[in-house]
């Protein structure tokens, strides 16, 4: 992904279970400091799935990284960032807070 250019990735998500399931997705960036650049335009990401018995899904993730990432010096042996989603059962009356930074 070039800085400053949008990207679209896709993620993949299976309920390997015989009961429908609703979930949640939170989101990591690695490494940590790159999150500050790291730019979703429009994400799954903490709004609930519902994955019906053995169903799989693609779900997708609208990005660009900020073109201030290539003229942020600590950035400059970072060639790499990994953006990575965690799916779990949501609980009925759970809110997880948003992340900031």
């Amino acid at each position: 992904v070039v800085p400053g250019e949008t990207a679209l990735a896709f993620y993949k998500a299976k309920n390997p279970t015989d009961k429908p399931i609703i979930g949640i997705s939170t989101y990591n960036v690695i490494p940590f400091e790159a999150g500050q650049y790291f730019n979703k335009i429009q994400c799954f990401c903490f709004e609930e799935q519902r994955l019906n018995p053995q169903e799989e899904v693609d779900m997708p993730v609208f990005f660009y990284i900020d073109p201030d990432f290539v003229e942020d010096p600590k950035m400059a042996k970072v060639d790499l960032i990994t953006l990575s989603y965690t799916f779990f059962e949501a609980k009925e009356g759970q809110k997880l807070p948003l992340p900031g930074y």
